[in-house]
């Protein structure tokens, strides 16, 4: 067994490359940048992004040093600790928090929501919120937020990847695993559980919001849809954007990267392809799923211009 087996399990994912492939100015301001709230955004939009944040900074704080079994099993157990429909909501959840970093858009949509079918316009079409005074500036805060999530995660993952390769000098790496249905079993089980509140998760979504900045580009779906979230949690009508959690292309890319994860455990051998299924699967597609989720589509990017 070599570095060649590790080629082998790529293949896992090339059926789907394409689809995931198509797959600061003002100071930060309100309750996450720790001075007085612009709005209080509802307790169940900060559990969905904490879903999301709390995912992605530990997958990002995986340890790449591995010097044992039972750190590729420790490594596993974060990876696959989402539900892919979880963190889809979670996502969207986030840009809102992020997009709520912006006092232009709090301000302006509190002026636009005496009109009374503000509600109904945003939950109808999330790319009204874009029309808002502020609504552009509140997209760049969310482009930002998630793809510094995106990016973070994604150099985290190709660390875990190299050391595939690298570990192999440690003779422990070329040793089956032990129990391969079993550790399938488990990471299955992780991901169904989803994500459990953790002391300190809630001041860390704050910190992460509170980072502010913007980035340009056209709005995705995930931003336009956390905007409009935004800006019904400042009209006070959160909880008519249920539907708004959802984004097919997003989540389909999310579920994709957790298939393409239980398929590489399923090929693995010695303890290095598990870790090369953690860093390529459980870590770099994830990554590139919120990466992805931040950009606006090929086609929208070259009709803006």
């Amino acid at each position: 067994m070599n570095s060649r087996n590790l080629k082998g399990l790529g293949v896992i994912a090339a059926a789907t490359a394409l689809t995931l492939a198509g797959c600061a100015t003002h100071a930060p301001s309100g309750r996450y940048a720790g001075e007085r709230p612009a709005v209080a955004a509802s307790g169940r939009l900060e559990a969905q992004a904490m879903a999301f944040e709390s995912f992605m900074r530990r997958a990002r704080g995986i340890d790449a040093g591995f010097s044992s079994a039972s750190d590729v099993s420790e490594g596993l157990q974060v990876g696959a600790g989402y539900d892919p429909r979880q963190l889809e909501a979670g996502m969207v959840a986030y840009a809102a928090l992020a997009a709520l970093q912006e006092p232009g858009f709090v301000a302006g949509v509190r002026r636009a929501g005496r009109g009374g079918d503000l509600a109904r316009r945003l939950t109808a079409d999330p790319s009204a919120a874009l029309d808002l005074p502020g609504g552009e500036a509140a997209a760049a805060r969310a482009r930002a937020a998630l793809a510094r999530q995106g990016e973070g995660l994604s150099a985290s993952g190709k660390r875990v990847k190299s050391a595939a390769y690298s570990v192999q000098r440690q003779s422990w790496s070329k040793s089956k695993v032990a129990d391969p249905r079993g550790r399938l079993a488990r990471v299955k089980s992780i991901s169904a559980a989803g994500y459990r509140p953790a002391p300190g998760d809630e001041a860390q979504l704050r910190q992460a919001v509170a980072e502010g900045g913007r980035r340009g580009g056209g709005a995705s779906p995930v931003i336009a849809r956390g905007v409009a979230l935004a800006a019904l949690s400042v009209a006070g009508e959160s909880s008519r954007g249920q539907s708004l959690l959802s984004e097919p292309r997003a989540g389909s890319c999310l579920r994709i990267a957790k298939l393409n994860l239980y398929q590489c455990l399923a090929s693995a051998g010695p303890h290095y392809e598990d870790i090369y299924c953690l860093g390529q699967h459980a870590m770099m597609e994830t990554a590139s799923c919120v990466a992805d989720a931040a950009r606006a589509p090929a086609s929208r990017r070259v009709a803006s211009r």
